[in-house]
């Protein structure tokens, strides 16, 4: 059973914002659905505002900042590439986390981690995760589960690393139980070099109401979780709160369950 504190939700809104773009009627409310999320328990909100802004735009983080200050305790988490326009967002918003990814300008999703055997990027990064952390800020960064670039993570000044999921996802979905074993192996295996190395761990991309209880009881020391696309497509049939109650279930069960 995993040891850790009890792993968090953070809900991430994008698509709540690539719907409401199709128009220009302000519909649905990303702040409302926020709301509705953090009043359901959820720990906190996520946003990933891309430079092309097809989703979450400036105005979004910033009222959701707004939003935020009336729940103490629920965190807010800003993700993007610190080399486009995430730390004018850090700058000015100061959420309570960061999470650096590698995404390029058009990138379709995010789809992999920093590539931290490489001096460059170690050397790129090494400023921009000390400004986010000087300005009060946490920094996460987004990772492969490659138990071998933990130690770079932290050597780089970040606090706790995301696993990118989706590898784990797939092969849940795939329906294959001894691929399922080997990524769990594989998360649980980069899990605990982080924790070695002295960071916390994230963990998103893809969790969904099927997997997640799995990964969070077979992965140790998971601090948080951050869901969108699962989780908003399932507020279309369950509503906002029904969902993140069924989320946070699923949370709990693994801690139920050896």
């Amino acid at each position: 059973m995993n040891t850790s504190k009890k792993t968090l939700l953070s809900v991430n809104v994008n698509k709540v914002a690539l719907v409401r773009n199709t128009r220009h009627l302000g519909i649905p409310s990303v702040v409302r659905a926020a709301e509705l999320c953090l009043q359901a328990g959820a720990h906190g909100i996520t946003v990933h505002p891309r430079p092309d802004e097809r989703h979450i735009r400036a105005h979004d983080v910033r009222e959701l900042a707004t939003l935020m200050q009336a729940w103490p305790g629920r965190e807010y988490n800003i993700e993007g590439n610190p080399t486009q326009n995430l730390m004018d967002f850090i700058r000015t918003v100061r959420p309570d986390q960061c999470t650096f990814v590698p995404d390029s300008e058009d990138q379709f999703t995010s789809d992999h981690g920093w590539a931290l055997g490489d001096a460059a990027v170690r050397d790129r990064l090494r400023p921009l995760v000390a400004e986010a952390r000087g300005l009060g800020v946490r920094v996460s960064l987004f990772m492969d589960p490659d138990p071998g670039l933990m130690a770079y993570a932290h050597a780089v000044g970040a606090d706790r690393v995301e696993l990118y999921t989706e590898p784990y996802a797939a092969a849940w979905a795939g329906g294959d139980d001894a691929a399922r074993q080997t990524q769990l192996a594989c998360y649980a295996a980069a899990a605990r070099a982080a924790r070695d190395a002295g960071l916390g761990v994230n963990a998103g991309h893809d969790l969904n109401r099927d997997n997640l209880t799995q990964f969070v009881r077979r992965v140790p020391d998971v601090a948080e979780v951050s869901i969108g696309h699962a989780l908003i497509s399932d507020a279309l049939e369950l509503g906002y709160a029904a969902t993140v109650r069924a989320y946070l279930r699923c949370i709990e069960a693994a801690w139920l369950q050896p």
